[in-house]
């Protein structure tokens, strides 16, 4: 199992980056493509210090514009968005790249469209590429997914089933359909803690969060399990506890209920510990 670290809410440069990584005992990093440690250099630079550090590399791309997609942009803008963004994450020579895509308010027919299109230019692409289940895009609603991949047998999945619960109201386990119908087909995991009123819990190890975590500890194993069964020679796993409003802050101070990167790092502890082998 290979733990990476997000750069996500990190403000260094690539060396800075990877120096924290290898000093929290990371095995790569997963950023986005538009992430200034990335932008600011080279992509042949990029991969001469990672491969120098022997750390890992996953790029994360998004499309309509930001995380939470802009409404008036079409699928077709979405889809040459991403046409031009792999292009540029391939030279990255990433071990995977990782993509938040579309919108949640297209209908049916459009979803279909748009994957159908992405997944056209994906089979073109040097490395393995997956979608992630993250709320507000293509692949938000939990109990339309089984649907979905029947329709498109080729598609991939970055499973963050935090994002579902708080579309849901309710924690996933691995029992519920959209867990078992997603099981065979994740590739890549993001490991933060939701809970039914959000997608992100204060603190992972805190008592009070128990039984969110139990419930994806279980979905997580069972994604591992499926993936081994398949043969899948490295599994990836990224804790992706992160700011913009996912980190609950105090009142009226503003000032974060735990520290960001000590979150990442014990649960990165606690995944190579072996939390997923029972």
């Amino acid at each position: 199992m290979k733990v990476l670290w997000s750069l996500w809410g990190f403000r260094g440069d690539l060396s800075q980056a990877i120096l924290r990584a290898q000093s929290l005992g990371f095995d790569g990093l997963e950023v986005n493509l538009e992430h200034p440690a990335i932008v600011q250099t080279t992509a042949s630079a990029v991969v001469e210090q990672l491969q120098t550090a022997n750390l890992q590399l996953i790029v994360e791309l998004v499309s309509g514009g930001d995380y939470v997609p802009d409404l008036s942009r079409s699928w077709q803008q979405h889809a040459e968005e991403l046409d031009g963004q792999l292009s540029r994450a391939e030279a990255l020579k990433p071990h995977r790249i990782s993509v938040i895509a579309g919108s949640d308010s297209w209908s049916d027919e459009v979803q279909d469209h748009f994957l159908e299109t992405l997944l056209e230019r994906i089979e073109r692409c040097r490395c393995p590429v997956s979608l992630e289940t993250h709320r507000s895009r293509s692949l938000f609603n939990p109990w339309r997914i089984a649907e979905r991949l029947s329709r498109h047998p080729r598609l991939r999945l970055t499973a963050d089933i935090s994002h579902w619960c708080a579309v849901s109201e309710r924690l996933m386990t691995p029992e519920l359909e959209p867990i078992q119908a997603i099981a065979d087909r994740v590739d890549h995991i993001h490991a933060r803690v939701g809970h039914a009123q959000g997608p992100s819990v204060g603190h992972p190890f805190a008592p009070e969060w128990a039984p969110e975590l139990e419930a994806h500890r279980r979905c997580w194993q069972l994604f591992v399990q499926q993936q081994r069964a398949r043969g899948q020679r490295v599994i990836t796993i990224t804790p992706e506890f992160g700011p913009d409003g996912y980190l609950p802050r105090l009142p009226f101070t503003g000032m974060p209920v735990a520290d960001l990167e000590s979150i990442n790092a014990a649960m990165a502890q606690w995944l190579r510990q072996g939390a997923l082998q029972s």
